[in-house]
């Protein structure tokens, strides 16, 4: 059954065209998101389902009896509630009714004349009161506040003295108590950290109502969603997968388009050689013929559909000037404390050349004060840590406080490379989007995304062979992201960084560390690995007698070990079949009488050949030692 139907929405501010023909359904338990670059109409969607915008054209219908539940912008400001009280208002009919009951108890302990009438009306609402869950109305929303990273002792916070990430939070606490049957969500895990992510993402898996989400997070995509809509072009595609099902099915249509477009223009130019033909015969039935040819080519100029334009994105490649040594950076025992709070003790890193290492964490646990030690903007209040040889770092922070206020755009990469040219400079601007008049904008007037491309610029122009990343994704569209992950893989360097984007994480990381109160741990391997490591942990790790320790430690090293060497070994072999099928493709072009005919290109050919066959060969290696060090690890 379809609870919310979009029908052709149009959509224009002051004459600009945002998004044409929007249509798309959200059945009963549909997990839909709704996904697209910044700009392309994402939230207006959702200010026009709420009816706090007029579309232009087309209609949003709603079935009978459907509750919507979505963010307020400025929920819970002013409110001097406690966090738990201010959560409590979801229930408010619920409270009502407990108040109800309670009055009626006091009632009945005074003997009234009309005490039968009484009861039954008590019963009447304890048995209502009970069907909707008013037996356990507050331990579900204990569990919700803590679920999204409320502490305890935080319960009793007023509102006033709440961060804007924690009201963000509280929000959802209410939205997600509220019992709505469509719930529209504008970027939910925008304040969470992966621990709190993966509760939300369990909490929606069992809901039974339907979602409408924008997010830039793709592992929650692909966690919760049974169907995606993207906004691309000023226009909706949509398909009944999640965001990963989607992107593939993307580029198959793309890719489809594309070739039907070519051959419809090969058609036009064939017959237009026709027409052309036929007239230069100057007789009266070839131009009967050219007539006739010219109305089949006008209904083909007619019929044919340009492919979807590529969206514009940032360009990014980050190139060290110069090689660092294989020991980049080690810390030792360093400890960091605010107060009576103890963020970390003990924490020893060891990361070498060319790795790339992430640190996780929850909120709070210090993964931002660790990389602020590293770059020496803080202390720690014990311990060492030393960069190796030729070290050039470059860091990224995720509050972009590396931008000045009351500079230009262009004066804030100018300032730093006095000897570019306007030229020069303006080139590597476009290179981020910002293009024309865009670059004598304030940098205080950019957005978010903005900002962040423009301290990613930075960073690129910075020549760092070792770059410290704090969150760079936040800020960032999906096909921003998409670049950075493709502009890092390739970075011949080495990478540390701070993240809870989980796909970020696994597209890049051999390496990474967990920060905990009493020490960081390190996992092999990607973030999927990471999850395989953890889920497998013991619930209790200190059970062992102290004689046990050592082999415990290193039975989880040995199965780190495999489990990295299975990941590399597989990624290896996914990329060797990659290279045989561009081998067998050069070798049929080459084996083709068109090519031999053409020297140049046969020369062309072969070096490829040559370039792909040594690339495999190394794969091949490289495959070989990693299949014979898994043998010997799994024989143990």
């Amino acid at each position: 059954m379809i609870i919310a139907g979009i029908q052709k929405l149009k959509m224009e501010f002051g004459g600009n065209l945002l998004f044409d023909d929007v249509s798309f359904d959200i059945g009963e338990r549909d997990f839909v998101g709704l996904i697209g670059a910044n700009g392309t109409g994402k939230t207006t969607i959702f200010k026009i389902i709420t009816g706090q915008l007029e579309p232009t054209d087309g209609a949003v219908f709603i079935s009978k009896n459907t509750k919507i539940g979505y963010l307020e912008q400025h929920a819970c400001a002013g409110s001097v509630r406690t966090v738990y009280d201010e959560a409590l208002t979801s229930f408010t009919p619920l409270i009502e009714a407990e108040i109800e009951i309670e009055k009626l108890s006091r009632l009945l302990e005074s003997n009234p004349q009309n005490r039968d009438e009484l009861i039954l009306k008590q019963a009447e609402l304890q048995e209502k009161f009970a069907a909707d869950g008013g037996l356990t109305y507050k331990s579900r929303t204990a569990s919700a506040l803590t679920g999204l990273g409320f502490a305890r002792e935080e319960f009793t916070l007023t509102c006033d003295k709440l961060s804007g990430g924690q009201r963000s939070k509280l929000s959802m606490c209410k939205l997600l108590l509220s019992g709505a049957d469509l719930l529209l969500l504008d970027e939910p895990t925008n304040h969470l950290d992966i621990a709190g992510t993966e509760w939300l993402e369990n909490y929606l898996q069992a809901y039974k109502g339907s979602v409408l989400v924008i997010s830039h997070d793709r592992y929650f995509l692909d966690k919760i969603c049974n169907k995606t809509v993207e906004l691309a072009n000023k226009r909706a595609y949509s398909a009944a997968v999640n965001y990963s099902g989607y992107a593939k099915l993307r580029e198959e249509r793309i890719e489809t388009e594309r070739r039907h477009y070519e051959n419809q223009m090969a058609e036009i130019k064939r017959i237009e050689g026709i027409i052309e033909q036929q007239r230069s015969f100057a007789r009266e039935r070839n131009f009967i013929t050219a007539e006739s040819k010219r109305k089949m080519l006008e209904k083909k100029k007619a019929e044919l559909v340009e492919p979807e334009k590529p969206l514009s994105k940032i360009r990014i490649k980050f190139t060290p000037e110069s090689e660092t040594g294989n020991d980049v950076l080690f810390t030792d025992s360093l400890a960091k404390s605010f107060g009576d709070k103890v963020l970390f003790r003990n924490g020893t890193l060891q990361v070498y050349k060319n790795d790339k290492a992430f640190i996780i964490g929850a909120n709070g646990c210090g993964k931002t004060t660790l990389l602020r030690i590293l770059t020496k903007q803080m202390s720690a209040d014990s311990g060492s840590f030393s960069f190796g040889a030729n070290v050039r770092a470059g860091y990224f922070d995720q509050s972009l406080e590396s931008l000045r206020g009351g500079k230009s755009v262009l004066d804030e990469i100018w300032d730093e490379h006095r000897l570019f040219t306007e030229t020069k400079v303006r080139n590597y601007l476009s290179l981020f989007l910002f293009r024309g008049d865009d670059v004598f904008k304030s940098v205080d007037s950019l957005s978010g995304g903005e900002k962040a491309k423009l301290c990613l610029l930075k960073l690129m122009l910075s020549g760092a062979n070792v770059l410290l990343l704090d969150e760079p994704t936040n800020h960032l569209d999906i096909p921003s992201r998409e670049v950075l992950e493709a502009a890092l893989a390739d970075f011949e360097g080495t990478i540390i960084a701070v993240s809870h984007d989980r796909y970020f994480i696994n597209k890049l990381s051999n390496k990474i560390f967990r920060i905990t109160p009493e020490g960081f741990e390190k996992f092999d391997g990607d973030y999927d690995t990471y999850c395989d490591i953890v889920l497998n942990e013991p619930a209790v790790k200190n059970e062992a007698a102290a004689p046990k320790i050592n082999s415990y430690k290193l039975r989880k090293e040995r199965e780190s070990e495999i489990n990295r060497l299975r990941g590399k070994i597989k990624r290896t072999e996914a990329e060797i079949d990659r290279l045989d099928g561009e081998i067998t493709a050069a070798n049929g072009i080459l084996s083709s009488p068109e090519t031999a005919a053409d020297y140049e290109k046969v020369i062309e050919l072969t070096a490829k050949i040559e370039e792909l066959t040594a690339s495999q060969a190394v794969l091949l290696s490289e495959w070989e030692k990693m299949s014979a060090r898994l043998a010997e690890l799994t024989e143990e």
